[in-house]
């Protein structure tokens, strides 16, 4: 989906117009990857806009950069009200927001301690990321032949930029075959999660999602916020090694994450997920999950940040 230019870029600590925010050819991160990114949703409420989970996320790139030994400049509430800010500048009701710490130039090499670390915040308008009729009607999936990133290999808790060449190379095998998305195992064969989502499998009302910790998935924000309204709708959610056979035979299945939100899934690798239209637990938890992001469930508007 291409990208809508806004009016300001946040970059190392000031707002600077959009087409301004460039980087050398030779910044260390384009080169080798070292960064760590965030990807947050703010929505329009009768409130004016509201940024969902703005702190989790705001934690999450922070325990990102730990990860990486990325010392950022800046503190967990500059950064927070640093996102807010650029939000609030750029006059959208609705945006998706872009936090991105890297390695800056001056260096080259393997060795990153004499790199400065920079950090960019970027918002602009955009929609369904993988189309409205994806969240309507639900989704082509499939098995990719590309593994996920093995956590022994490279640190997979962390939003690192260099690791989503192996989500790239899995969406576009699965675009050219004619899919909407791709679903990545582990090497021991796994479920892992999509290019950019978690995924959710439904069997005799109850909800399983791959754990983090074998299958080599991010901890979603959005993979917890539907987790926690399904257990409060009276539903069982459990993490549990799965393999592919597992959404063969499963009542419903889902994908969420913040750039797709909730899409349901209609098939994987041509087979019929249910129905092969989404089920009544995937509707009931989109109804509210929508519902949330706009403001109007009082029982989770501690999840939401205004701008005004």
């Amino acid at each position: 989906m291409p990208i809508t230019p806004t009016t300001k870029i946040w970059m190392d600590g000031e707002l600077i117009d959009w087409d301004k925010a460039t980087v050398h050819v030779l910044t260390h991160s384009l080169h080798y990857g070292m960064g760590v990114f965030e990807g947050i949703r703010a929505y329009a409420t009768a409130n004016g806009p509201a940024i969902f989970r703005l702190r989790d996320h705001t934690k999450r790139l922070f325990r990102g950069t730990r990860i990486l030994q990325m010392d950022l400049p800046y503190s967990e509430d500059e950064v927070f009200e640093a996102i807010k800010l650029t939000v609030l500048e750029n006059g959208l009701d609705s945006c998706y927001i872009r936090p991105l710490a890297y390695f800056g130039y001056g260096e080259m090499g393997m060795n990153i301690q004499a790199c400065k670390v920079r950090l960019a915040i970027a918002v602009w308008p955009w929609g369904a990321y993988l189309g409205d009729e994806a969240i309507n009607k639900g989704i082509r999936l499939k098995v990719s032949s590309w593994a996920r990133n093995d956590p022994r290999s490279v640190p997979t808790a962390a939003k690192c930029t260099g690791m989503y060449v192996n989500s790239s190379l899995a969406k576009l095998e699965a675009a050219r075959a004619g899919y909407d998305e791709a679903l990545m195992c582990t090497t021991s064969g796994l479920i892992s999660e999509g290019t950019g989502e978690n995924v959710f499998v439904v069997r005799q009302g109850n909800l399983y999602i791959p754990p983090p910790s074998s299958a080599g998935s991010l901890e979603g924000i959005t993979a917890d916020t539907v987790a926690t309204i399904a257990r409060d709708l009276g539903h069982s959610v459990t993490e549990r090694e799965m393999r592919r056979t597992d959404l063969y035979m499963a009542d419903e299945a889902f994908l969420t994450g913040t750039a797709a939100e909730v899409v349901p899934i209609g098939s994987v690798d041509d087979r019929l997920v249910g129905t092969g239209e989404p089920g009544p637990i995937t509707r009931e938890i989109q109804e509210i999950y929508f519902a949330t992001v706009r403001g109007t469930v009082d029982q989770y508007k501690d999840w939401l940040e205004y701008v005004t």
